[in-house]
């Protein structure tokens, strides 16, 4: 390979029934199967007396759950919506750690285009595709409005941005709405743009440099990895606090 290859959109692999395939939805059907599959054996061998593995995920699980309702104030709350917060972080980590296995980038295909030589990989990080990120953001977006929506009902939510008692007030509202929307473009791009960018960076490297100066690097993506599914999750967290807020 005497290139580097980097590309902002997924590459398509196949199709089925017409619906492209590419790389990065393979690889965020990797992710939700090997979720899927920890949560069945997790769950199927549940003791009185546990393992050091179900030891491991009640720590994990009961330690979100705990940080969950106390943010919320609430435990009915919690138990609503700590199963979207705890998915979106395992799937947005899972889908960043499976980036370092060896394999994901390096092995796929040549296509021509044009008359010139494509590499396409086979495998590629969901996290690197703004399709991936941006379905996550609208999972999370529409989250948010429905808890805000059930907490303090419709009119009373939607008070929040359109205000009409006073000019200031009607002000704020609609900063309140852009801010709102905003958060589409800053939860798919945020998570995006780190998890490209480290991508990049490592394959830049790893042409230049191939033997000492990568490790330390992919160490410090891997922290990454972890941060960003923190970030997302907690964000998801902190504005569902914020939409079941009443406003004054």
């Amino acid at each position: 390979m005497d290139h580097i290859h980097i590309s902002l959109a997924a590459e398509k692999i196949g199709e089925i029934a017409g619906f492209p395939i590419t790389n990065a939805l393979l690889m965020s059907l990797i992710a939700t199967a090997i979720l899927t599959t920890f949560a069945f054996l997790l769950l199927k061998n549940i003791k009185l007396i546990p393992s050091r593995l179900q030891t491991a995920g009640e720590m994990v699980v009961g330690g979100i759950y705990s940080y969950t309702a106390t943010t919320l104030e609430s435990e009915t709350m919690a138990r609503k919506y700590f199963p979207i917060i705890i998915t979106i972080f395992f799937f947005v980590l899972i889908s960043n750690f499976l980036h370092f296995l060896p394999g994901v980038g390096s092995i796929g295909f040549y296509s021509e285009d044009h008359g010139v030589k494509v590499f396409e990989p086979l495998f590629r990080s969901a996290s690197t595709d703004l399709n991936v990120t941006l379905a996550l953001a609208l999972i999370a977006f529409f989250t948010i409005q429905t808890a805000g929506v059930k907490a303090l009902g419709l009119f009373s939510y939607l008070g929040k941005f359109f205000n009409f008692k006073s000019p200031l007030g009607f002000f704020v509202g609609m900063i309140d709405l852009f801010s709102e929307l905003a958060r589409l473009i800053s939860f798919s791009f945020r998570l995006f743009g780190n998890i490209f960018a480290g991508e990049v960076i490592i394959a830049v490297i790893i042409f230049f440099v191939p033997v000492i100066l990568p490790v330390p690097l992919m160490a410090f993506e891997v922290f990454v990895a972890l941060i960003q599914a923190a970030v997302f999750a907690l964000l998801t967290l902190f504005f569902i606090k914020v939409a079941v807020t009443e406003h004054h």
